[in-house]
């Protein structure tokens, strides 16, 4: 069983993590702040001393960062994933970025004689605990071979998209959608309720329909209790959509659904709400 790295234990990375040791994977974990790592060391996890380190040591190393900044902040420098990947090791980042990010990481990595797969994640906390992500693959695909018993173990599907970009840009559609669609939704849950309509009735109507889903009905249940517990922290979904209508700008694809959902998104983060929940999209609404 090949070995493995893995950078970044927040929300996803942590959960994801987890998965790949308790699955019998060999792990080492790399963190900004070393103290996450902690926990997946007592599960059996090795502690790497930087991103460097653990490229140098693991067949293959995955990423799972906040940002594109984030994402080449991770790679570059003296310490970073490039100094150490060579060999035809595999880095396969799994972080939201947009396609010319994830270009620019898969040319550093190519140049340095390593392999490259993006592959970002559709599904938040709970997907990631449960290892149900859905798994948005493209790039080398000898990697995509080798990263798949891992990526089983993450998600419940992981399709091959083709080129490096592809992964990333199906990433920022399928968020773009969720965003609009909780924005909508938050919409309509207030006006609703202002109207004197019971919430939890809204709820019922809703999900008996062809509006039916699973967001849906789990962040209206967030809403109407006031529980903003985060599983995708708000200020990335805000980021997610501002990437998509960066791309729709590129492409000359008007996107106006798009971009009064992302000024929604901004008015959230104003109001104090980045961190929480992307359902306290609500508040900022209300």
């Amino acid at each position: 069983m090949k070995s493995i790295g893995f950078l970044g234990l927040g929300i996803m990375g942590n959960a994801m993590a987890a998965n790949l040791i308790k699955a019998g994977f060999d792990v080492t974990v790399w963190n900004r702040n070393s103290a996450k790592c902690a926990e997946l060391v007592s599960l059996g996890a090795h502690q790497g001393d930087s991103p460097k380190a653990v490229a140098a040591s693991c067949d293959m190393t995955f990423a799972m960062v906040s940002d594109p900044e984030a994402a080449l902040a991770l790679c570059q420098g003296p310490d970073g994933v490039m100094a150490g990947i060579g060999d035809n090791r595999g880095y396969v980042d799994m972080s939201t970025v947009d396609d010319k990010t994830s270009k620019t990481i898969a040319a550093s990595i190519t140049q340095a004689g390593g392999r490259y797969l993006e592959a970002p994640v559709s599904g938040t906390k709970k997907p990631a605990e449960d290892g149900t992500l859905i798994i948005l693959a493209a790039g080398d695909q000898s990697l995509y071979d080798d990263a798949k018993p891992a990526f089983e173990v993450m998600g419940k599907m992981s399709p091959y998209l083709g080129d490096v970009g592809q992964g990333a840009n199906m990433k920022l559609v399928v968020n773009m959608m969720m965003g609009g669609m909780l924005s909508i939704f938050s919409e309509g849950m207030s006006l609703g309720q202002k109207a004197g309509l019971d919430g939890q009735q809204i709820l019922d109507i809703v999900d008996a329909g062809a509006m039916a889903n699973p967001m849906f009905k789990g962040k209206g249940a967030m809403q109407l209790k006031e529980d903003y517990t985060t599983s995708f922290p708000l200020k990335h979904m805000q980021k997610d959509l501002r990437l998509a209508i960066a791309l729709g700008d590129q492409l000359d694809q008007p996107l106006p659904t798009a971009a009064i959902a992302n000024e929604a998104f901004k008015q959230a983060i104003k109001a104090g709400f980045a961190d929480e929940d992307i359902a306290a999209v609500y508040k900022a609404i209300r």
